[in-house]
């Protein structure tokens, strides 16, 4: 048996474009090469269990190997094998089947893998590193005889009689000169653990050294030896393909560490597992989430059938979703997939909408089961919670039962507990409920203290995500506001009937307002002589609610860059009520009133963390000069 043919598409050049086009991705030829060995076995196996085989499974391992020397990769497996006719309709045909289209398109693809998967190209991405590749094959048929296919990148290949003499496929990769990185055993490891590490069919990857117990020693101390084992590289039964009855916590926290080696333990875990309709696996870990949320991301691993594809699963998963860890496999999102296929598919739009179900139910079983352990979660699930109901409305509706708010207290309550809780005294007279919040304890500890006084409660909202969480609240809420803290005094917080009149004179209060704008010398800080409790602060900075809070989402990326830009604009309250206001109005000199002023302006900045530099040192040797 001896034949030479040319491959039946109308280009001579397809081979230098794989190679030229799909470099950067080359490492995925293993992929391809391992999943068709994987394939090929788990047919046979098939077979045998449906009794159309009845030969000798045998060992059915898949085995990687490389000769540096040689300058080759061999990928050999004891799956199906094939015939020379099937060697020519399968690898000189239907592999080949797109090519044509292939050639004239492949200038729009954005991925390698949008190339592939598109073309059925899986197998000659061999071609990315080879200039020669050798198929050696025997079929399970009886009487079959063993086939050798030879191609060396161009159109035209060789078939001859094998010399294989077992069941399965070899493939030899003679690898060319600019490929030859992957003649390097830590290379191909790296390759494998990344793509094949869950495949259900044993591979082998050469041998590896372990030290196994070896008697004791004359003192009774366990001896080691030092032994050569097959370096198996997959777990061929990873715990999203068992049932989650079968699993213990320790299975989910010790799968945990496999994938993430160096992250804390998990808070809780969700099994995914559907047939319809669409398949689907998984499970997703809920991590401790840093405020550096951003960070967190690109943690979920996709696969099909588990074969690894990628860990950017944007389309797939919500976007508030991907703060989770852990892994979905679906049959249904093939195995070379491109961006543009994800974000059309029906499929995965059903998986999306899934998922974000699962997760929303899981949390209110939580929070349902346990109330008290929730809260003790709240810290770390709050902003994954938070960012969900803002980016995702399914969510939104389910989380507004287990969705949580924190006060200054550190007591918890949910949205319809904290309307009710607020509700009496803190409306205002225009009938808004106000929700006051605090972004930093320590440094709006005065505000918070006043507002305290007149028995205002104050959350706390100091994650990254609250101030779009503010704007969501206040979107769903009837009749609420909020306010933070130190946007204004506490009277003007929130205006009641019953406010405090200022008892300056129309002309003491213009005497005031020329003396501290001549202290402050600023036109970023606005000066205003208010009437308010003699027992607050004489001076009061603020910034307008309204700014400051488009300042906070410019700057987590919320659309808003418009006002980050904006220079800082401060709100100066004159409490005219207050003793220190009446001193300075009573000062001997006008050099006395100014720098009484000025002394308490820089109380008031201090207060709010603004004082700093050449201010601060000012301040600090005139606070010393008046002791």
């Amino acid at each position: 048996m001896q034949e030479k043919g040319t491959i039946s598409i109308h280009t001579e050049n397809i081979f230098p474009i794989i190679k030229k086009f799909l470099y950067s991705d080359n490492e995925i030829f293993l992929r391809e090469l391992v999943s068709n060995a994987v394939d090929a076995t788990q047919k046979i196996k098939r077979l045998a269990t449906l009794g159309q085989y009845t030969g000798d499974l045998g060992d059915t391992t898949v085995e990687v190997a490389f000769d540096k020397d040689k300058k080759t990769i061999t990928i050999s497996d004891r799956g199906l094998g094939m015939t020379a006719e099937e060697i020519k309709k399968y690898i000189n045909q239907i592999a080949f089947s797109g090519a044509t289209e292939f050639v004239e398109k492949f200038k729009d693809a954005k991925d390698a893998n949008e190339i592939i998967g598109k073309f059925g190209l899986g197998f000659y991405s061999a071609f990315m590193v080879a200039h020669t590749v050798e198929i050696n094959s025997l079929s399970y048929q009886e009487g079959a005889e063993a086939a050798k296919w030879t191609c060396d990148g161009s159109t035209s290949f060789e078939i001859s009689e094998g010399s294989r003499t077992e069941r399965g496929t070899e493939i030899i990769l003679h690898i060319n000169e600019e490929s030859e990185e992957f003649l390097d055993k830590w290379k191909l490891q790296g390759i494998l653990d990344k793509y094949c590490k869950f495949l259900p069919v044993t591979i082998k990857f050469g041998t590896k050294t372990e030290s196994v117990e070896d008697g004791e020693d004359e003192e009774g101390k366990k001896k080691w030896k030092s032994i050569e084992v097959d370096n198996i590289i997959n777990t061929t039964s990873p715990i999203w393909t068992k049932s989650p009855g079968d699993l213990t916590d320790e299975d989910y926290l010790a799968f945990y560490k496999e994938l993430y080696p160096m992250s804390e333990d998990p808070l809780f875990w969700i099994h995914l597992n559907v047939d319809y309709p669409f398949n689907l696996t998984g499970v997703l870990y809920f991590p401790k989430v840093k405020n550096d949320f951003d960070f967190q991301k690109n943690k979920i691993k996709l696969y099909s059938r588990q074969v690894f594809i990628t860990d950017e699963v944007k389309d797939i998963v919500p976007e508030f979703l991907m703060l989770l860890h852990g892994v979905i496999d679906s049959p249904d999102i093939p195995l070379n997939v491109s961006r543009s296929f994800l974000q059309a598919d029906g499929n995965v739009k059903k998986i999306n909408n899934y998922i974000t179900k699962k997760v929303a139910d899981k949390l209110a079983e939580l929070y349902k089961k346990d109330r008290k352990v929730y809260e003790d979660k709240w810290n770390d699930i709050g902003l994954f919670v938070k960012y969900g109901m803002i980016s995702e409305e399914k969510f939104a509706e389910k989380g507004k039962d287990f969705v949580l708010l924190k006060n200054t207290k550190g007591e918890f309550y949910t949205l319809p507990e904290y309307k009710e809780k607020v509700k009496s005294i803190q409306t205002d007279k225009n009938e808004q409920t106000i929700y006051l919040y605090a972004t930093d304890l320590n440094k709006q500890d005065a505000f918070i203290q006043s507002a305290n006084k007149k028995d205002y409660d104050v959350l706390v909202m100091d994650s990254p995500i609250d101030s779009h969480f503010i704007q969501h609240l206040e979107g769903k809420e009837e009749k609420t506001q909020l306010k933070r803290v130190d946007a204004d005094v506490a009277e003007k917080l929130i205006q009641k009937d019953d406010a405090f009149a200022n008892l300056l004179s129309e002309e003491q209060s213009t005497k005031v307002k020329e003396i501290f704008e001549k202290a402050i010398d600023n036109k970023s800080y606005s000066v205003e002589i208010e009437g308010l409790n003699p027992e607050e602060l004489p001076v009061t900075v603020t910034m307008d609610e309204f700014m400051r809070r488009m300042k906070d989402m410019a700057a987590t990326g919320g659309g808003m860059g418009f006002y980050g830009s904006l220079p800082d604009n401060y709100k100066v309250a004159i409490n005219g009520n207050h003793s220190v206001i009446d001193k300075i109005l009573k000062a001997e000199s006008e050099e006395e009133q100014t720098k009484l002023a000025k002394q308490s302006f820089d109380l008031a900045l201090l207060a709010q963390g603004l004082l700093t530099g050449k201010d601060l040192t000012e301040f600090v040797k005139r606070s010393v000069g008046m002791i």
